[in-house]
C-alpha cells in the first residue's frame, strides 16, 4: 500500500482527551512530527525517576490532526503507520477507540477501513500516557516522536511491512535471492493475484530483474508469493560499500476464484517498495564473523535512542549526521540499546554503511523499573518482536538480532530459559538469515534467594566470575543463540573458550576507558567478533553513570571504588546526561573517543591537559567514566604550578614541547591502564605546548594546545547552507566563542540568546554540558567550554531563515539559510 508522511500540523495538548468538548475548550499548540512532549518540559528535583530520566517529568499528552479521506477511497483500505509513539498510546477516530500499544519502542500498524467516513474529514487523536512511574532506566521522551504516515490501497494488497528479499548464495557471478511477499485479501471472496517482483538499483530506474507469480488469497486470509530472483554481476553491500537495491512489488487483482477463475474487469493494482542489499553473514568460532565472505570484526558502540537536544524526535538528517562521524572515529557498528530504533536511523545505516546489532527489549517478564514493559511482555512480546522483525529485515545493515539486554531471567528465573529459547525461534521464523544473541552480564541480578548468598550484587561487577557458576547457570538461556554477548566479561572469553569451544563471543558491553588494553584480545580471538562501548554518543538520562573525581590520599570515597558516585545517591540534580561517551549530545568528540580512534589505528596526535588542581591527587571514577582530559592550557591564577599533559598517539614516542623548549621524548605505553598513551609532567606556564609523534624517527603527527585572549566574539559554524522545506530537513548550527585571534577559548561560559526569523523554527539549543537545568526548547543557553550548538529546522514552506546569536558584551552575529521545495 502507499504510505504518505502526514507529520505536518498536528495539535499537540497536554492531558487526555476523551471527549469532543476537551479538544474545543483547549486550543493546543500546532507541531510538525515528529514531536516530542518531553523535552520541553522542566526539569525537578523530585522527578519520580530521578537520574533515570534526567530529572524530566513523564505525563498525559495527545495529538490531533483532521484528514480529508477521499470519496473515491470507499471500498479500499486505510491505516496508519507508526514508526514508534511514547508510550500506552490508544488511537481513536472521530471520538471511538481503534487500538491501543503499549511498547513505545515497536512499530505498529493501525487498520482504520471500518471506523472511516469517506469523503469527508476525520478526527485522529493519539493519546499517549508516560505517565506510569518509572518505566524506564534512561530518557524517553514522550509522543509521536518517531512520526506518522497514512497508508492507503485497494482490499487485495501488500500487507505493511510484507516484502521480504533475502540472499541464499552469492557465487559465479550472481546473487541467488529469494522474495517473500505477503498479500492481504480484505474482501469477502477468494482471489487470484499477480505479484511481480522488480529490482533495481537504487537511484536508478534501469530494471536488474522482473519475477511474477500468481497466487490464491482466501477470503480475509494473508498468503506469501515465493520466488527465485538471480541477479547478475551484484553489487555487494558491506560497511565499506554500501550499494543498496530497491525492490518494488505489485499487486495485481485478477478476479474470483470459486470453482474456477473469474476474471475480474478492473484489475486493481497495489504497489509498495522498499531498499534492500546484497551480502551474506556468517558466523562460527574458527572463522569468525564473516560478511560476504571476510572476516570482519565490529568496532561497536551502543546508542541510545535520544538525539541530545532535539529529546527523543528522530529525524533522518540527525540520524545520518551521527552515523556519519561514528564512522568518522572509526566504528563500524552500533547496538541499539536497548530496543528497536527508529526506521530513520536504519536507513542512515544503510545508506552510510554501518553494522546494526538490533536490539529488541530491555525488559521481559521481571521489572527493572516499576512501571516498565514487563508489566506487558507476556501478552504483547511476540506481536512487538515480529513487527520489529519484519520492519528491519530487509535492511542490509542489520546484520545481527538481540532478544534483550542484562534480561534477568538469563539465571532461569520466570520459566527464562525456555522464553530465551522462544524468542530466538520467533525470530528465526521470520529471519533465517541473520544470526541471534542477547547481552548478557554476570549473575549481580537472576539468581533465587538461596543462589544469590555471598554474590556481589554490584552492577555488572567482575565479582564472582572465579568460578564457573556464570557459566552453568546461563547455558540453557544461551539455547537457540548463534552468538552470545558478553557484558562486561572479558576476563571469561579464553577460559569459556576451552568451555565451549564452537561458542562464537560478542563484547556486547564494553567500558569505555578499557578499549587500550581489550582490543587487542578481540583482534586476536577468532571466536570473539567485537567490542561495543557503553557508549558511543553521550544520552539523556542514566545521568552521571559516568564520572571521575579527583580527591586527597585520606578520602573515605576511594574505598567505594567509585561507586559513591553512581546514581542516583551520586548524581543529583541537575544531572542530565549519562557523560559515558565519545560523543557529547551535541556531536563533539571527547577525549576519550580520540583515545579508541587512536586505538583502532589513527595515526592523529591527540594532546590533553589535566586542571593543576587535580595534580597529585588520587582519581575516583565509575566503571564507565574517563579521566578528565581537557583541551585546555588556560589556568589563570596556576602560573608555575605542576601540571600533567596525555598525549595519545600510535607511534613509537612522543616529544613534548612548551613554549619551544623540549622537555624531551618518551616511549608510548602499552601497558594498563591506557595503552597508546604518554604522560608529561611539569609546571604551567602561558603560551603553547605542542606534542610530537615519531616512529623510526620520524614525525607522523602534532597536536598543540595554545593559551588563548579574552573571550571577544561570537562564531558560527554551520554545517550547511540550504535544507528542504519537507518538515524533517535540519541544519547543525556550531557555536564557538573566540578571541581576538580566533581561538575557541576552552574555558568560557558565556550565557546565549537565540533569535531566528523565516522558514525554519529553532529545534534545539544548548550545549553537552552534562549538569544543566537548560531547556533545548528555548532560546538561551551557557556555553561549555566555549561552545553551544543550535538546531534549525525545516517547515513545509520554501524560502529563506535567518539565525542571530548574542551575548551581553559581544556583537551580534547572524548567519542566513535557504530552505527550498
Amino acid at each position: 500500500m502507499i504510505q504518505t508522511s502526514i507529520d505536518e500540523k498536528w495539535t499537540f495538548r497536554n492531558g487526555f482527551v476523551d471527549s469532543l468538548g476537551i479538544l474545543q475548550g483547549d486550543p493546543g499548540v500546532e507541531v510538525n512530527l515528529p514531536h516530542d512532549g518531553m523535552i520541553g518540559t522542566e526539569v525537578t528535583p523530585d522527578a519520580p525517576a530521578k537520574s533515570d530520566s534526567g530529572y524530566f517529568v513523564g505525563g498525559l499528552t495527545n495529538y490531533t490532526k483532521y484528514v480529508q479521506i477521499p470519496q473515491e477511497w470507499d471500498g479500499d483500505c486505510v491505516g496508519l503507520m507508526i514508526d514508534g509513539a511514547m508510550m500506552n498510546v490508544a488511537i481513536d477516530l472521530n471520538g471511538g477507540k481503534v487500538c491501543g500499544h503499549h511498547y513505545g519502542y515497536a512499530p505498529f500498524y493501525v487498520d482504520l477501513t471500518d471506523y472511516i467516513t469517506f469523503g469527508k474529514e476525520n478526527r485522529i487523536t493519539i493519546n499517549c500516557n508516560n505517565s506510569m512511574y518509572v518505566n524506564s532506566r534512561w530518557y524517553t521522551g514522550s509522543g509521536l516522536y518517531r512520526g506518522v504516515k497514512l497508508v492507503h490501497g485497494p482490499r487485495v494488497h501488500v500487507a505493511p511491512d510484507g516484502i521480504y528479499v533475502f540472499t541464499r548464495e552469492v557465487a559465479d557471478g550472481y546473487a541467488f535471492l529469494e522474495a517473500e511477499i505477503e498479500v492481504e485479501n480484505k474482501t469477502l471472496e477468494n482471489r487470484l493475484a499477480e505479484v511481480t517482483v522488480t529490482i533495481t538499483k537504487d537511484g536508478s530506474d534501469e530494471k536488474e530483474c522482473v519475477s511474477k507469480r500468481t497466487i490464491q488469497i482466501g477470503t480475509g486470509k494473508t498468503e506469501t508469493a515465493k520466488m527465485a530472483i538471480n541477479i547478475k554481476n551484484p553489487l555487494l553491500w558491506d560497511a565499506e560499500d554500501p550499494n543498496l537495491y530497491k525492490v518494488t512489488v505489485q499487486v495485481k487483482n485478477l478476479g474470483v476464484y470459486r470453482t474456477h477463475f473469474i476474471p475480474q474487469e478492473d484489475q486493481e493494482v497495489d504497489e509498495a517498495d522498499t531498499l534492500f542489499g546484497i551480502r551474506t553473514i556468517t558466523a562460527d568460532a574458527v572463522r569468525g564473523l564473516r560478511i560476504n565472505g571476510k572476516t570482519v570484526k565490529l568496532k561497536g558502540g551502543c546508542l541510545h535512542h535520544d538525539n541530545g537536544l532535539l529529546g527523543s524526535v528522530s529525524l533522518y538528517e540527525a540520524e545520518a549526521r551521527k552515523v556519519s562521524k561514528l564512522k568518522a572515529e572509526g566504528f563500524n557498528a552500533i547496538r541499539t540499546a536497548h530496543n528497536p530504533p527508529s526506521a530513520a536511523l536504519v536507513e542512515a545505516c544503510d545508506r552510510l554503511g554501518m553494522y546494526i546489532f538490533d536490539e529488541a527489549f530491555d525488559a521481559w517478564g521481571i521489572a527493572k523499573r516499576s512501571g516498565d514493559y514487563s508489566q506487558f511482555f507476556d501478552a504483547d512480546w511476540e506481536i512487538d518482536l515480529t513487527a520489529f522483525v519484519k520492519r528491519d529485515r530487509n535492511h542490509p545493515s542489520v546484520i545481527l538480532w538481540s532478544t534483550g539486554n542484562e534480561i534477568p531471567e538469563r539465571g532461569g528465573l520466570d520459566n527464562g530459559y525456555t522464553l530465551a529459547t522462544r524468542l530466538a525461534t520467533t525470530i528465526k521464523k521470520l529471519d533465517p538469515t541473520r544470526p541471534v544473541s542477547n547481552g548478557i552480564c554476570s549473575l549481580w541480578s537472576g539468581l533465587d534467594d538461596e543462589l544469590v548468598q555471598g554474590k556481589s550484587q554490584l552492577q555488572n561487577s567482575s565479582e564472582g566470575l572465579i568460578d564457573t557458576t556464570w557459566e552453568t547457570v546461563t547455558e540453557p538461556f544461551t539455547n537457540g543463540m548463534d552468538i552470545v554477548g558478553y557484558n562486561y566479561m572479558e576476563e571469561l572469553y579464553e577460559r569459556d573458550h576451552e568451555m565451549f569451544p564452537e561458542r562464537v563471543i560478542l563484547g556486547s558491553e564494553n567500558f569505555p576507558k578499557e578499549i587500550g588494553f581489550r582490543w587487542p584480545l578481540v583482534e586476536r580471538l577468532p571466536y570473539v567478533i567485537g567490542d561495543f562501548t557503553w557508549t558511543a554518543w553521550d544520552y539523556l538520562g542514566e545521568a552521571g553513570i559516568g564520572k571521575a573525581v579527583y580527591v586527597e590520599d585520606n578520602d573515605p570515597i576511594i574505598e567505594t571504588n567509585g561507586w559513591a558516585l553512581m546514581p542516583p545517591s551520586g548524581s543529583p540534580y541537575p544531572w542530565r546526561c549519562a557523560n559515558d561517551a565519545d560523543f557529547d549530545i551535541t556531536g563533539r568528540m571527547m577525549p576519550q573517543g580520540a583515545y579508541r580512534s587512536v586505538v583502532w589505528g589513527s595515526s592523529q596526535t591527540h594532546l590533553y591537559s589535566m586542571h593543576p588542581e587535580t595534580f597529585g591527587k588520587t582519581e575516583v571514577m565509575t566503571m564507565w567514566g574517563f579521566p578528565v582530559f581537557l583541551s585546555n592550557w588556560n589556568y589563570e591564577g596556576w602560573d608555575n604550578k605542576d601540571i600533567r599533559l596525555v598525549v595519545f598517539s600510535n607511534a613509537e614516542e612522543v616529544e613534548l614541547l612548551v613554549n619551544g623548549t623540549s622537555l624531551g621524548r618518551k616511549k608510548v605505553s602499552h601497558e594498563r591502564p591506557l595503552p597508546n598513551s604518554v604522560y608529561f609532567d611539569t609546571t604551567y606556564v602561558p603560551g603553547t605546548v605542542e606534542a610530537i609523534s615519531y616512529t623510526d624517527g620520524k614525525e607522523i603527527s602534532r597536536d598543540s594546545l595554545v593559551t588563548t585572549g579574552a573571550p571577544s566574539k561570537i562564531r558560527l559554524i554551520p554545517e550547511k547552507k540550504e535544507m528542504s522545506a519537507d518538515g524533517h530537513d535540519l541544519i547543525y548550527v556550531g557555536i564557538e566563542i573566540t578571541d581576538d585571534n580566533g581561538n575557541v577559548v576552552p574555558d568560557a561560559e558565556i550565557t546565549l540568546t537565540a533569535e531566528i526569523s523565516g522558514a525554519a523554527t529553532l529545534a534545539g539549543f544548548g550545549s553537552g554540558n552534562p549538569q544543566t537545568e537548560d531547556n533545548y526548547t528555548d532560546n538561551e543557553t551557557t556555553t561549555l567550554r566555549g561552545r553551544a550548538m543550535a538546531i534549525l529546522r525545516a517547515g513545509f514552506q520554501s524560502g529563506r531563515t535567518t539565525i542571530s546569536i548574542s551575548a551581553h558584551g559581544f556583537d551580534v552575529v547572524s548567519d542566513e539559510f535557504n530552505v527550498k521545495q
